[in-house]
């Protein structure tokens, strides 16, 4: 496994793995987390949603129909959007489509609100909606990071129109954006100190996303979202510190738990996971992120290197 696609499957495992962990105290509070669990550290399932353990939400399961679509699209359909052909966002919108008629464990309000709007009127964006400022754009954007690791452009154009299917909010761009570039330099091998320093001059940036000091809101509102994990980011060197101090948080944990993982994945790789939590997640799942991150990894190096079946 070379260190690139170690970063890379780091990532996308480290999602799934935030998001089984997360589900089980999705909605709780700290304190009902500590009462029933003393801390929470095990995937294994059930919470609000009952599920089996392992098993992934939304999170997931719309990063994976988003990048189905890239990868179904292929290096032809990233070029013509660069060009201002809109097919690969109407093949993004139609996988959503299809991940929403397929009855996935959860889907959150302004997701369905957004997806609905595409199946009847395939409209790629709604206008600004002030209620658009949660946490679902930027939860399922990994699969746009890697299919255009190395062309900055492409990334930022296709993570806005992917975002503005369901969301159409300021915050949610800015912290989609944001998250994205910051998982690239993880990839691209920034040490811990390098995405430390990165993530300070972002917040000079945008100062709605300042989490010192955190306010310990962990909801869907995307700035509590951002709060949460970029505090728990820079606290913990370590994936498992970092993933079972996030999701103790409760609130939106099975989102939370994702993003964190995301970024502590990238950073310490595919091989680093805790083999623990790996061995608790459903096998198919595993498969498809491992399928899926060859398939998005080749995909950014443009046509001459994506396989044919």
């Amino acid at each position: 496994m070379t260190d690139r696609f170690d970063k890379v499957l780091g990532a996308y495992l480290g999602l799934a793995i935030g998001d089984a962990l997360g589900a089980t105290v999705e909605f709780m509070r700290p304190r009902e987390i500590a009462l029933q669990y003393g801390v929470h550290r095990d995937i294994v399932g059930g919470g609000w949603l009952k599920l089996p353990r392992g098993q992934v939400t939304d999170d997931t399961t719309m990063c994976l129909a988003l990048g189905e679509a890239l990868l179904q699209g292929g290096p032809q359909a990233l070029q013509g959007h660069a060009l201002g052909d809109d097919a690969l966002v109407h093949a993004i919108g139609q996988a959503f489509v299809r991940w929403f008629q397929a009855k996935p464990v959860d889907i959150g309000n302004t997701c369905r609100r957004g997806i609905l709007r595409y199946l009847h009127e395939r409209s790629l964006s709604g206008p600004y909606n002030a209620g658009d400022g949660g946490n679902g754009a930027l939860m399922r954007n990994l699969p746009v990071v890697l299919a255009t690791l190395g062309d900055d452009a492409a990334f930022e154009r296709l993570s806005i129109a992917q975002a503005r299917l369901t969301h159409h909010h300021p915050l949610s761009d800015a912290a989609t954006l944001g998250f994205g570039h910051l998982v690239r330099r993880l990839i691209d091998g920034a040490s811990h100190v390098d995405s430390l320093l990165w993530i300070d001059r972002w917040i000079e940036q945008n100062p709605a996303f300042k989490f010192a000091p955190y306010r310990g809101h962990a909801t869907a509102y995307v700035v509590d979202t951002v709060h949460t994990v970029l505090h728990f980011y820079t606290l913990h060197r370590d994936f498992e510190a970092a993933l079972i101090a996030t999701v103790n948080q409760g609130d939106d944990a099975d989102t939370t738990g994702a993003l964190i993982g995301m970024l502590a994945g990238a950073r310490c790789g595919a091989a680093a996971l805790p083999r623990r939590w790996l061995q608790r997640l459903q096998p198919q799942t595993v498969m498809a992120i491992t399928d899926q991150c060859s398939g998005l990894l080749a995909l950014s190096r443009g046509p001459a290197e994506v396989p044919h079946g």
